[in-house]
C-alpha cells in the first residue's frame, strides 16, 4: 500500500519505516496550530538524513475532559491508529507515543491534502442526488435550511465502520483528509474508546444498512485480534483501560451480530458541533 506522505515507506539508507522515523527521529517544533482546542504543534522529525513533517500533541497541553477521565488523549490517538492498522485499511496516518520537547505526547505524520475532493456538501433539496448520502438538515441563515450530505464513497464507509469500533465522539468534516494516491485519512481521535456509547459523526449515511462483505471480514479479524492474548488486545492494553478494551470487544460483537451499520441511539447528540 503506497503512502502519500513526504517520505518513502522505507528508507534506502537506513531502512527506517515512517513509524520508526516518528518514534526515533529528532523532533523540532516549527509552529502551533491555533485552531486546535488542545496543544497541537507542527514539527519536523529527522533521522539520518530522512525528514518528514508531523504533528506533535504533548500530554501536558491536553485540557481535562470529565467524560474521559482515564488515560490521555494522546494514548487514544495511538490506540485508534493501531485499530486502523489492524483493519488493513490504513485510515489513520502513522502515529506513535513518544517523548518530545514538551514531554510525552502523540506524534503523527502530517498529511498533505489533495485539493478539490468533494466529500461533504450542503444542497437545496429534500433528497440527496445519486452518489451522495443524507446526513440531515442544517440551518444556513435567514430561517433557511439545507440538506447536509456526504459522498457515497467506499473510503468513507470504511471510516464509518472504524468509528463505530473505536466509538469516535468527534468525527467532523475537518477531520477527513483526502490525499494523493486516492487515499483518505481520518485524524483527531483523542475522544474515542469510551465505554459508554458516544458515537458522534457526520458519516450517518449508511445507518441501518447492511455492512459490506469486506467490513464483515475485517470485523471478524478484529474479533480474533481483540481476544484474550490477541495481538491487538496486547497492543491496546497499555493505551486504554481494561473496561474500555472490553467495550471495544462488545462493539465488534454487536456489529457482527446485527450485520448493519449502527444508527443514532437518541441518548447522545448524533452529530458533532460544529460539524465541520
Amino acid at each position: 500500500m503506497s503512502a502519500p506522505e513526504r517520505i518513502p515507506p522505507r528508507s534506502v539508507t537506513t531502512g527506517a519505516t515512517p513509524a520508526e522515523l516518528l518514534a526515533e527521529g529528532e523532533l523540532t517544533v516549527r509552529g502551533r496550530i491555533r485552531e486546535a482546542s488542545n496543544a497541537a504543534l507542527y514539527c519536523t522529525v529527522t533521522r539520518d538524513g530522512q525528514e518528514a513533517a508531523c504533528i506533535y500533541k504533548p500530554v501536558a497541553g491536553e485540557q481535562p475532559l470529565w467524560d474521559f477521565p482515564d488515560g490521555t488523549l494522546a494514548q487514544r490517538e495511538v490506540a485508534a491508529y493501531e485499530v486502523s492498522e489492524a483493519t488493513g485499511w490504513g485510515l489513520v496516518p502513522h502515529t506513535v507515543l513518544r517523548d518530545g520537547p514538551y514531554g510525552e505526547g502523540m506524534c503523527q505524520l502530517w498529511i498533505e491534502v489533495t485539493p478539490g475532493a468533494e466529500l461533504l456538501a450542503l444542497v437545496d433539496a429534500q433528497e440527496p442526488e445519486p452518489g451522495w448520502k443524507a446526513i440531515g438538515f442544517a440551518e444556513v441563515g435567514e430561517g433557511r435550511t439545507a440538506l447536509l450530505v456526504h459522498a457515497d464513497d467506499e473510503r468513507l464507509r470504511r471510516l464509518a465502520v472504524l468509528d463505530a469500533v473505536i466509538n469516535n465522539a468527534d468525527r467532523k468534516g475537518g477531520h477527513l483528509l483526502p490525499a494523493a494516491g486516492d487515499r483518505l485519512y481520518g485524524i483527531d481521535h483523542g475522544v474515542t474508546f469510551n465505554a459508554e456509547n458516544k458515537l458522534r459523526t457526520l458519516l450517518w449515511g449508511w445507518a441501518g444498512e447492511p455492512l459490506t462483505g469486506e467490513a464483515v471480514d475485517v470485523l471478524k479479524g478484529l474479533k480474533e485480534a481483540l481476544g484474550q492474548g490477541g495481538t491487538l488486545a496486547t497492543t491496546l492494553a497499555p493505551l486504554i483501560t481494561a473496561v474500555e478494551l472490553d467495550a471495544t470487544r462488545a462493539r465488534v460483537d454487536a456489529l457482527l451480530a446485527s450485520g448493519k451499520h449502527p444508527e443514532p441511539s437518541g441518548e447522545w447528540p448524533a452529530i458533532p458541533w460544529p460539524p465541520v
